[in-house]
């Protein structure tokens, strides 16, 4: 904690909230048991399908909700969307679901979890940064008891890392700060402008279902590269090719709706040959920016589909 303490002063962050927080810091054994539960062995070969995480992610009442959020919130999204290129339905289905629309943001608090996690040492370089830039958040104005959330740091309506909200959050309605807790104005803004940093580019979609014919040969679209990132999400996309290759290979839209020939697409058959597939344009490495799993991603898309539907 010395080391810690030192780190957050050398960072700018103020002597005054640095000795208010902390004397109130101690070790929380839950967190690290929550941290060493996650799952993704990385020897593993079993790939898990896609149907069982939309039936629980993608079900009614998210959809009801959503389209509940999405009416109560059309001038501020339409606004927003005008603004920034990004849909108002992607909106509405991260905060659906990052939070249930704001249903359930975590109770943690988040400066003890992070400063249990840099002290476990197991990802201390991510954790310490994050700690520090949750300091850097109360020098902000932000209080406290307002740090709340999951026990891996993530906070608010949209769930941001400290180092997220530092560099992100926008106050959507102009009282000065950006109040992802309490303010639906401002956690759309800050979602918004995370996917505007991201790369989105307004007027494509994040994919679309097709049908792949059962002679499709995938060893012709096999993508040969290996990303830095999430290479086990990636892997499981076939090379990219435009929407005009992909229909001369013989893919087909489920709702008949078919972006422009030249649009740039992976294919990604997220529950085996024979079931439903998916054509991801470059918006749904967006999406997976924000959380780089392909069943969050593709919910996100689903749910932000039915909700404008």
């Amino acid at each position: 904690m010395v080391e810690l303490r030192q780190q957050a002063l050398a960072q700018g962050v103020s002597t005054r909230t640095v000795d208010a927080v902390f004397p109130t810091l101690s070790y929380n054994p839950r967190v690290v048991e929550l941290d060493q539960a996650q799952p993704g062995n990385p020897n593993s070969t079993t790939v898990s399908m896609f149907a069982p995480y939309r039936i629980k992610h993608v079900d009614a009442a998210r959809i009801g909700r959503g389209r509940s959020t999405y009416q109560a919130q059309r001038s501020r999204l339409a606004r927003i969307e005008n603004e920034t290129g990004v849909p108002e339905s992607i909106m509405v289905a991260i905060w659906g679901h990052e939070t249930n629309y704001g249903s359930y943001t975590g109770d943690f608090d988040l400066l003890r979890s992070l400063a249990t996690l840099a002290y476990e040492g197991r990802r201390r370089a991510l954790f310490s940064g994050e700690f520090i830039a949750g300091l850097k958040m109360l020098d902000r104005g932000v209080t406290r008891s307002e740090l709340k959330g999951s026990w891996a740091g993530a906070t608010g309506n949209p769930q941001f890392l400290p180092s997220i909200y530092l560099r992100l959050a926008r106050d959507g309605d102009g009282d000065g700060r950006a109040d992802i807790w309490n303010s639906p104005a401002d956690t759309l803004a800050s979602i918004a402008n995370y996917f505007v940093n991201a790369g989105w580019r307004p007027g494509q979609p994040w994919g679309v279902a097709v049908d792949v014919p059962a002679s499709f040969n995938r060893s012709e679209v096999t993508n040969r590269m290996v990303s830095p990132r999430c290479p086990r999400v990636f892997e499981r996309h076939s090379g990219w090719r435009t929407m005009a290759e992909w229909r001369a290979l013989g893919i087909r839209p489920r709702d008949g709706r078919w972006p422009g020939d030249s649009v740039m697409a992976t294919l990604l058959e997220a529950d085996g040959p024979g079931k439903t597939a998916y054509l991801l344009t470059s918006n749904y490495r967006v999406i997976l920016d924000y959380n780089c799993s392909n069943f969050y991603a593709l919910s996100v898309g689903l749910l932000a589909d039915a909700i404008a539907g």
